[in-house]
């Protein structure tokens, strides 16, 4: 009867921490999901399953330096690729092409919340307004 009572009171306590959630955790939790799957069909054949890249061939995704500072063009890279550009990432260069990917604001909100959050990677949501916004800095 105890044991039946505090798995009850367990229970209450998980619905309950969960109800309190903020509505930036829910749309955090909402992009993030979305945009694995986006990442897993879109990304993970040359950035891998695990955001390592291929050897010297595909730039890794876990260079959090790179990611922060580049935060505001990756939008960019992503939907209109790169060309034969040299980037350091994690200390090694990587020259060579990176298609450009048909997607929608809130798709690249949702890959870039995943991977800015994957990977050892952990930078909050990246909304579609900022990436928007983003978009027309682009040169």
């Amino acid at each position: 009867m105890k044991l039946k009572v505090i798995s009850g009171i367990g229970l209450l306590m998980a619905i309950l921490l969960y109800s309190c959630q903020s509505d930036d955790q829910i749309i955090l939790a909402r992009y993030y999901s979305i945009g694995s799957i986006i990442y897993q069909n879109k990304c993970q054949n040359c950035h891998g399953k695990d955001g390592q890249g291929l050897s010297a061939l595909m730039p890794a995704l876990t260079d959090s330096v790179y990611l922060i500072a580049n935060k505001a063009i990756l939008p960019c890279i992503v939907k209109y690729g790169l060309k034969g550009k040299l980037l350091i990432i994690n200390k090694k260069p990587f020259e060579g092409d990176m298609p450009a990917m048909d997607m929608s604001p809130i798709e690249i909100a949702e890959v870039l919340t995943y991977i800015t959050n994957s990977f050892g990677n952990k930078m909050g949501i990246v909304t579609a307004q900022m990436i928007d916004d983003d978009l027309t800095k682009c040169k």
